[in-house]
């Protein structure tokens, strides 16, 4: 089949490339030339373990292209995905302007049948609004389909090859077909292709992902229930896990989510709740509860220096929202940055691809190392903010040697409370008990 993706940041990058991987023809469009230049050379943009592999392939051999000229990529396409940003506006609701002006260009160029996806998350009703805007221009016959993506960063590619499920909104019979002969390739296994109205597909992105997001607020609040109990949130995560109608998944309680979807979309559902008069008070409280834990390390490292870091030297392992990603939106490590080095101290930090990004954004306010343990010299205490896998095993003696005060503050429960006493560290993490 061939295809057009409208918009080359993480969505529609990885979903352009593994179609093309299927063996279907892809062109991709953006507006930034040195960006289409880098990518038509084969450089790719984001990262995202397991892509570059595939991306080199597919353009070598001719599946997959690059252009900024949306009407060429227009015609002898069926189906034309639209990936484009949808920032959210100071009220949480999402900008769509990306997506109806594009929508609008479309419908002054189309001259035939086409597919219009949106891929983009956005508000339920967009499909209605990228119908009118279309129809603006175009009296002829198109669909408008809704096809939510639920990609993971850092499993992006396994998530789109191999999805759990598949969603699609349309109003037709023929778009249904075209998009199930589309996704045929990725479901082989029997996981369910979903057909529903579009207003409906639109609602299940954000449901599911606000949803996600409230397990994982729900089990921050235990966890700062248990330090004031004397309970191990290790034991009781495991405990609720096993209960099959809960799962072990988004379980893991830390300091706060992160990223561009989850913050995203559940102020846009509050958002969209609020414009028919309802008040989503759980939400609203999932909101909050995030933003406080982003800061529950904080109050653990003033209090252990009575009230004062400043002068010290902090080394701060993990500056992406999570691991496995370059992606330091709404990362709970900026705001350490900020904290820390507003009492005073200053911050060594190192991550293993998010670097250049934060640096870009804090500037000289941390200094930024070449190995995590290069962090260490010179640092009185360590801070973890992601969880990448390799800070799960360190060398604690190396840690000890380098540390002056041999303190950690841990962020994400990387490290088994017996370990630690093994070693002889003084440890704070989420939910459980201290060890000094």
């Amino acid at each position: 089949m061939k295809i057009a993706v409208v918009g080359t940041g993480y969505v529609g990058l990885v979903s352009g490339t593994c179609f093309a991987e299927t063996g279907n023809q892809v062109i991709c469009v953006d507006i930034d030339q040195s960006k289409v230049d880098k990518l038509s050379n084969g450089q790719i943009t984001i990262y995202e373990p397991g892509l570059e592999t595939i991306f080199k392939r597919n353009l070598r051999e001719g599946r997959l292209t690059f252009t900024t000229n949306l009407e060429d990529a227009l015609k002898e396409n069926l189906v034309v995905f639209l990936a484009l940003p949808t920032p959210p506006g100071e009220d949480g609701s999402a900008d769509l302007r990306y997506v109806l002006g594009v929508a609008e260009d479309l419908g002054k160029m189309m001259t035939d049948y086409k597919v219009i996806v949106d891929k983009s998350t956005v508000p339920v009703g967009t499909a209605d609004k990228v119908h009118a805007a279309i129809s603006k221009n175009y009296t002829g016959d198109f669909d408008v389909v809704s096809n939510p993506e639920f990609l993971r960063e850092g499993v992006a590619v396994d998530d789109f090859m191999k999805p759990d499920r598949v969603v699609i909104g349309a109003q037709s019979d023929k778009a249904f077909e075209i998009m199930d002969e589309l996704y045929a390739p990725y479901v082989r296994q029997g996981n369910p292709v979903m057909h529903m109205d579009t207003r409906s597909a639109e609602l299940t992105k954000y449901a599911a992902n606000s949803f996600l997001a409230t397990k994982i607020s729900f089990m921050n609040e235990i966890a700062r229930l248990c330090e004031k109990l004397g309970a191990d949130v290790d034991m009781v995560r495991k405990g609720v896990g096993s209960d099959d109608r809960i799962g072990k998944r988004f379980l893991f309680p830390g300091i706060g989510y992160g990223g561009s979807c989850f913050p995203k979309d559940v102020k846009a559902l509050v958002h969209s709740a609020s414009e028919v008069d309802y008040d989503f008070k759980i939400l609203k409280a999932v909101e909050d509860v995030n933003a406080e834990q982003k800061k529950a390390l904080l109050p653990k490292i003033t209090e252990h220096y009575a009230n004062s870091i400043q002068g010290k030297t902090v080394a701060l392992w993990g500056l992406a929202f999570k691991p496995n990603t370059d992606d330091i939106r709404e990362a709970p490590a900026l705001e350490m940055i900020d904290a820390l080095t507003d009492l005073g101290a200053m911050v060594q930090a190192y991550d293993p691809e998010a670097m250049p990004n934060v640096k870009a954004v804090v500037g000289d306010k941390a200094n930024f190392m070449d190995s995590a343990y290069d962090a260490l010299n010179g640092a009185d205490f360590l801070v973890i903010a992601t969880e990448w896998p390799e800070f799960r095993t360190p060398d604690f003696d190396k840690i000890s040697n380098a540390l002056k005060d041999n303190v950690i503050f841990d962020g994400r429960n990387l490290f088994e409370l017996d370990v630690i006493r093994k070693h002889g560290f003084t440890y704070y993490s989420i939910g459980r008990s201290e060890i000094k």
